[in-house]
């Protein structure tokens, strides 16, 4: 059997936990951190990684193979 690749933008974005976690970043991190866009709770809250959902941990899965 060949080797399976691993998905380029899936192994940047996730990662797999000891416990099989899927353990992924948040969204709306990138622009629009001070004055007008934010609130300094919201920023701290997104510091923290989050999981990924149940319906999505199979795909994700199947997209690291060898994770």
């Amino acid at each position: 059997m060949p080797k399976i690749k691993t998905h380029s933008g899936a192994k940047k974005r996730f990662t797999v936990t000891k416990t099989g976690k899927i353990k992924r970043g948040h969204a709306g991190k990138r622009h629009l951190l001070n004055g007008h866009g934010k609130t300094t709770k919201l920023k701290r809250q997104l510091r923290k990684a989050g999981f990924a959902d149940a319906t999505n941990v199979a795909q994700v899965k199947r997209l690291l193979p060898y994770a």
